[in-house]
């Protein structure tokens, strides 16, 4: 079962705040269609050596990519501590907010959720998402309640707790928070809606020892990234269009 319909669709031209952790974890299959929504794209963190600002005023959309560190790593990446500080600002001013993966868990500690090593080991790979059936208010995915979806997952980490208030809106069998949202404009994706079959490719290449130890076949992870490539196109492409078109009109009623 898919995603019905395409939801909302950007006209507005935005000004889109992205914060890249590190070079192999940048916008992947979203760069080209952010930079034709964008009235102006600017990508903080060290990768482009600009600064991560504090605060979201100003932009019409804040993202934060994924990474290798803990949303706490702050010695081994001291500008968190300028993300979380901007993710909360964000929130509390409505700023329309994506946070994938390493940027789910930002956002979560930000709020005073909990982060911890996933017990049943990391997930890797392509897994499935279901998207919770109540979901169906949701502008991001309420086109996809009660779905199963395809997902790009590389995690050892995840959202244990949840921020007060926090809905969740989607799990895969070993990670119940794979989808939040926290009031009603800031999102949590613990999988990789920016990831497609040429992303996994990459990633296996990096440390093929690590993948031995977890008894990961390389070839079969990139196998099952592409069968399911078509899906992942689609739906990574349905879900910004959501986000960006819900970013858009906020801003028009604003």
């Amino acid at each position: 079962m898919a995603c019905v319909g395409r939801g909302f669709t950007a006209v507005t031209k935005l000004r889109i705040l992205v914060v890249q952790h590190q070079a192999n974890a940048g916008l992947g299959v979203y760069q080209e269609q952010l930079r034709k929504a964008a009235s102006e794209l600017v990508i903080a963190g060290p990768v482009f050596e600009t600064a991560v600002p504090s605060s979201a005023a100003g932009f019409d959309a804040v993202i934060v990519l994924g990474g290798s560190m803990g949303p706490t790593d702050d010695e081994k990446a001291p500008w968190l501590v300028q993300t979380r500080e901007l993710l909360r600002d964000a929130v509390a001013g409505g700023v329309p907010t994506l946070g994938i993966c390493l940027g789910a868990q930002l956002l979560a500690t930000a709020l005073n959720g909990e982060v911890k090593t996933m017990p049943q080991g990391p997930e890797i790979g392509v897994c499935r998402v279901r998207v919770s059936d109540d979901a169906g208010a949701d502008p991001l995915f309420g086109n996809c309640a009660g779905a199963a979806l395809p997902a790009v997952q590389w995690h050892y980490l995840e959202v244990a707790k949840l921020p007060d208030g926090a809905v969740v809106l989607g799990g895969s069998e070993h990670c119940p928070h794979q989808i939040y949202r926290v009031g009603d404009a800031a999102w949590g994706t613990q999988f990789h809606p920016e990831a497609n079959a040429q992303t996994v490719v990459d990633w296996v290449k990096e440390d093929p020892a690590e993948l031995d130890r977890l008894k990961l076949n390389p070839e079969e992870l990139v196998s099952a990234a592409q069968r399911e490539e078509p899906a992942l196109a689609d739906e990574s492409q349905q879900l910004m269009e959501r986000f960006l078109g819900f970013a858009a009109a906020r801003r028009v009623a604003s």
